[in-house]
């Protein structure tokens, strides 16, 4: 069970939809809020859970994801250090849409849909920040789905290497992933099997775009993995 923990406004600050308010309204907004730390590994949420709280990353990260009916995971999408998530059922009322498990140990802050829903009517830059998440998050599901449909596995590992690339920082050409992702986390997030994923990217190996470092995957040539992920979807 999650080790509960004494409220404080600072965990709050870094938090990128509360960057706006008061801190007299941080203060208050951590009293209302629930506290406690939480494992790696540790489920958080649950599929299909009646809880409904919104949840504010204060440290550690997490990832979204959930498993088909015949036990393949898919994966959503990773949080980490002052993102959020769990507003949809917060919003709507309606049961957990997928499951969130930590990746890494880490302290939250929940808050009950009532409080939620109180400080939005009373905060217009946090309703509008959240609206900006939701008009974010049908952008990406939208890209997603097209690349389900559109684009071979191979294809569309590319485009996640590149966009962990992206994220890692580029620079000179190269990006360092560090520590590398797991292949069957990999497989998750393209929707395929890991042993797919291990020759792709041994295949990326041989052709000199991926390379080795210590635990660190590293894209030997951004430009060229991005040609080739650019090729297949203007082509698609």
């Amino acid at each position: 069970m999650a080790k509960t923990v004494s409220p404080s406004s600072l965990g709050l600050r870094a938090i990128a939809l509360l960057e706006k308010l008061s801190p007299q309204r941080l203060e208050a907004l951590a009293r209302d809020c629930a506290w406690r730390h939480f494992k790696t590994e540790q489920r958080i949420i649950s599929r299909a859970a009646p809880d409904r709280e919104l949840y504010l990353i204060v440290a550690g990260r997490v990832r979204v994801t959930t498993y088909s009916a015949a036990g393949k995971q898919v994966t959503f999408r990773d949080y980490g250090p002052g993102e959020h998530f769990g507003e949809v059922a917060a919003i709507d009322g309606l049961a957990r849409s997928a499951d969130v498990v930590g990746l890494e140990p880490g302290l939250l802050a929940s808050l009950a849909p009532v409080a939620l829903q109180r400080l939005l009517r009373e905060e217009p830059s946090l309703a509008m920040h959240l609206l900006r998440d939701f008009a974010g998050l049908v952008r990406r599901l939208s890209d997603r789905v097209i690349d389900l449909s559109t684009l071979g596995v191979h294809q569309r590992l590319h485009a996640e290497v590149l966009r962990l690339a992206r994220e890692a920082g580029v620079k000179a050409n190269r990006a360092r992933i560090d520590p590398a992702p797991k292949h069957a986390d990999l497989a998750g997030q393209v929707s395929t099997y890991r042993e797919e994923v291990t020759r792709e990217l041994s295949v990326l190996a041989k052709r000199g775009v991926l390379g080795k470092e210590g635990r660190a995957l590293v894209v030997l040539d951004v430009a060229r993995l991005q040609k080739m992920v650019e090729e297949v979807k203007s082509g698609a």
